[in-house]
C-alpha cells in the first residue's frame, strides 16, 4: 500500500522541499516530482509542483533557465537565488524548531485508558 500524506502538512512544507532539492542538483519540474516520489512523497504530482516552483520564480527565491532537450520542447531548469539560499537556511532552522517541540509529543506513550480516572462533576479541577 501506497502511504498517503496530509495535503495540508504537504502544502506547508513543500516549497522547503523544492528549494532544498533544487540546492542540491538544478532540476527541471518533471524530475523535481520524480525525485520526490523516490524519497516516498508518491503522492505529490505536478499540480502541486509546477505551480509551487513558478511562484517560488515570481518570490525571486528561483532562478530559471531553459535548455534545449534532444527528446522535445526545451526544459526550464531551476536553482536557488540568494533569497531562495536564504528562505531555506531559514525555514529549515524553523522546521527543524517545530519538528523538535511537536515530536516528543506526538511519540509519546499514551496513557493506558482502562487506568485512567476522570474527575467527576463534583471535583475541583
Amino acid at each position: 500500500m501506497v502511504p498517503t500524506h496530509d495535503p495540508q502538512l504537504l502544502k506547508g512544507v513543500l516549497s522547503l522541499l523544492l528549494l532544498r532539492l533544487l540546492a542540491e542538483r538544478e532540476s527541471y519540474g518533471y524530475e523535481v516530482v520524480q525525485r520526490l516520489r523516490e524519497l516516498g512523497l508518491s503522492d505529490i504530482g505536478e499540480g502541486s509542483v509546477y505551480p509551487a516552483l513558478a511562484r517560488l520564480e515570481r518570490e525571486g527565491r528561483l532562478q530559471g533557465r531553459l535548455v534545449a532537450s534532444r527528446s522535445g520542447p526545451a526544459r526550464k531548469y531551476y536553482r536557488p537565488t540568494p533569497a531562495g539560499s536564504q528562505a531555506l537556511s531559514e525555514g529549515t532552522e524553523s522546521w527543524l524548531s517545530l519538528a523538535a517541540v511537536v515530536h516528543p509529543v506526538l511519540v509519546r506513550r499514551l496513557p493506558d485508558p482502562s487506568t485512567t480516572t476522570l474527575p467527576t462533576a463534583t471535583e475541583d479541577t
